[in-house]
């Protein structure tokens, strides 16, 4: 069976990945031409089902638009290509419909009243919308070992963390608050845009607990690196360095993203690859595997999924 897409779509993924996935983009370069098609097609398949929430300012239309690509992916056939391309290489890859079901749950999420109340639950989002992603992405690049599963919700969720933590503001415009209330006294949404000097030292520590907690699953993701093809191997550790370095950089920043949306330049980027690739000899997670996950990283996922026997 070979995948087939219309040159025009894939044109469209890799622009999508070019315009909304930078970090990604850039690692994506390391991978072969097959796995490049699948990566881009996998980012513009998660990115569409995103949008129709996000760029919807209506919530009632967004919620009808996001049960309509349920449907299609239920039916397994859509009009839209974007959506139809997802659907044609997830059902290749054998990537089970749960996980994209869990993916879409978590976005329809962002149609109600968004108000993260403990860090439980905003773990449990993180694997929703990110966790998921992991997944699918073990399908797409051919990861068979069921043990390299919990990795890859590992770096999913460390790296949605870290989304979390730059795009505070960005969320509290749209009326959304991730960062979880009994972490921030329950400061309301409007304080998180522009908070002042109290209560900007209340989420400071917050954001660094925050990114203390993505720093663990970056470390535990990274451990699976070696379940990953060779090629592929490359490129998912640059990427995942790189958006490490959002967070390294908020960090640096004392964790002030209020001023301005942080973003890793192109000069970073590339002493972060350079650094990454020169790393690699003697990281011994790239070339063996780990003799087990550590399951207490996951324990908030236990009987929370429908699917917890895939991995």
């Amino acid at each position: 069976m070979i995948l087939i897409r219309s040159p025009a779509t894939s044109a469209q993924a890799t622009q999508i990945l070019a315009d909304k996935g930078k970090s990604f983009y850039w690692a994506s370069h390391f991978l072969g031409k097959k796995y490049l098609s699948r990566a881009t097609q996998l980012y513009g398949f998660c990115r569409y089902l995103d949008d129709l929430v996000d760029e919807e300012e209506l919530q009632e239309l967004a919620k009808q638009k996001i049960i309509a690509a349920r449907q299609d992916i239920a039916k397994g056939i859509s009009d839209h290509p974007i959506l139809n391309d997802g659907i044609a290489l997830l059902g290749y890859c054998h990537v089970p419909q749960d996980i994209v079901f869990d993916l879409i749950m978590g976005i329809e999420s962002d149609t109600e009243l968004v108000r993260v109340a403990n860090k439980r639950d905003l773990l449990h989002y993180c694997y929703q919308v990110a966790g998921t992603v992991g997944l699918m992405m073990c399908g797409a690049l051919d990861v068979t070992d069921p043990a390299a599963r919990p990795y890859a919700i590992d770096l999913g969720i460390a790296m949605q963390l870290t989304n979390i933590c730059r795009d505070i503001k960005a969320d509290g415009l749209v009326n959304r608050r991730y960062i979880p209330a009994d972490l921030i006294e329950n400061i309301e949404v409007s304080f998180l845009i522009n908070p002042n000097e109290e209560q900007a030292k209340v989420i400071q520590n917050a954001v660094a607990k925050l990114l203390q907690l993505a720093d663990t699953y970056y470390q535990s993701g990274e451990r699976g690196l070696s379940y990953l093809p060779l090629r592929a191997r490359f490129s998912i550790f640059i990427a995942v360095r790189i958006y490490h370095g959002i967070g390294n950089q908020l960090k640096s920043e004392n964790y002030e993203y209020w001023h301005a949306r942080i973003i890793v330049s192109a000069t970073r980027k590339f002493v972060i690859t350079i650094l990454t690739l020169g790393s690699i000899c003697l990281n011994r997670h790239f070339w063996f595997h780990p003799k087990k996950h550590d399951a207490r990283q996951q324990k908030y996922l236990l009987n929370a999924t429908s699917h917890s026997e895939f991995y």
